[in-house]
């Protein structure tokens, strides 16, 4: 297969500002610590070891066995989510919202972009541990932006009035959603396990947080991916310290 790339500023997509990032303008350096590039990675391992507490890797893990409870975890997650507890581990974090049945194929790429990484870093880190993360936004309010999918040219929409953390939000409703779904899809390749696959997701979970993590479990579980529900109390408890800093000192 014969593949042509061009640069992102010549796509005419992307803001002046992103391709300003993507070409390393000095004029935003102040304004993130590295570029992601592999020559950086050591030295972002090294400042992570040095300003992050072992307290704070216990009440990760220990959230994480509440919000993986009933769930079927892989060999690969369950021993990511174990190393997670020990110093020499590191992640690498993508998130996205939690779109109906996954959404733009943009939610697939980014999982496998940052277990692929994860990988990678592994072979190059020996002494390190590298875990793939997949941060779902589950406390993101904007429900008419995760309302719908499209397929073979349809735009099949979660007919809801809804508010607050879309995490939350009952699923109650999609049963209908999934009957258009499956009718659109037909009976061709691997439509019957993507059927099943949906169902067990969406109409076998309670809430929005409970299927997605189920269907990106079910997806990229055997690649040791973790996945992280944000909207926890435990979790929050360690971000207060940091909200009042900015609060009060405007850092």
């Amino acid at each position: 297969m014969e593949v042509e790339c061009i640069p992102f500023k010549e796509t005419g997509y992307f803001s002046q500002l992103i391709c300003d990032y993507l070409d390393r303008k000095k004029d935003l350096s102040p304004f993130f610590n590295r570029y992601p590039v592999p020559e950086n990675f050591a030295a972002q391992i090294r400042e992570k070891a040095a300003n992050y507490p072992k307290a704070n890797r216990s009440v990760l893990v220990e959230s994480l066995k509440k919000q993986y409870y009933n769930v079927e975890v892989s060999k690969g997650t369950q021993k990511n989510m174990d190393a997670l507890s020990k110093e020499t581990t590191f992640t690498v974090v993508t998130g996205h919202q939690l779109n109906l049945f996954t959404g733009p194929l943009y939610f697939l790429y980014k999982i496998v972009s940052t277990i692929n990484l994860a990988k990678k870093l592994n072979k190059e880190h020996p002494n390190h541990h590298v875990v793939p993360v997949y941060w779902m936004a589950t406390e993101d309010h904007d429900f008419d932006e995760i309302n719908y999918f499209n397929l073979h040219g349809k735009k099949i929409h979660w007919n809801k009035k809804a508010s607050g953390a879309v995490g939350r939000l009952s699923t109650e409703g999609l049963d209908e959603v999934y009957e258009i779904f499956v009718s659109e899809l037909g009976n061709l390749g691997l439509t019957d396990r993507l059927k099943e696959l949906f169902k067990k997701a969406y109409l076998e979970h309670s809430n929005l947080t409970g299927a997605t993590r189920y269907l990106a479990n079910a997806l990229f579980g055997n690649q040791g991916l973790v996945i992280v529900d944000g909207d926890d109390v435990e979790l929050k408890k360690l971000l207060v310290p940091y909200a009042k800093k900015d609060i009060l000192d405007h850092t």
